[in-house]
């Protein structure tokens, strides 16, 4: 079975392992590592990501800025973007570990495991679904 590629852009080192292992151990994804956010869309044209997991505060660059280098790109354009943060609180955040705000899902750091998988099973699922969506109507 091919594994979904997901793609961690973090500058902490500790937070891109964490996530890197939890979704590593549930079999199911390869994963990449990346703590220079500035080098997020060269990274992604190498690993080719089915989605990208990004921290908002990021020393030099935003992680909003790195995702909208990433996803201006047409190639990435359908990619789904994860925001995981600080800036959201968990809290805030309720039972579910996260919020939506426009397009984006925001997952509050310190983050479950069973958040960050579910969270990342839902994207890729809803991507699936979009680009099945649109063969369908490209065959039309």
């Amino acid at each position: 079975m091919k594994k979904n590629r997901i793609l961690v852009i973090d500058d902490n080192l500790n937070a891109t392992r964490i996530v890197k292992l939890a979704l590593e151990r549930t079999g199911s994804y390869e994963v990449r590592e990346l703590n220079d956010p500035a080098q997020g869309l060269e990274a992604a044209r190498d690993f080719r990501p089915n989605l990208i997991l990004l921290d908002v505060c990021m020393p030099d660059i935003e992680g909003s800025e790195v995702a909208e280098k990433i996803t201006s790109d047409p190639d990435f354009a359908a990619t789904p973007v994860v925001f995981l943060t600080s800036i959201v609180t968990p809290r805030e955040a309720g039972k579910t570990g996260s919020i939506t705000v426009g397009r984006h899902e925001y997952i509050a750091k310190p983050a479950r495991t069973q958040t960050i998988v579910a969270c990342v099973q839902k994207h890729l699922a809803q991507a699936r679904q979009a680009s099945l969506s649109a063969e369908c109507v490209s065959h039309s």
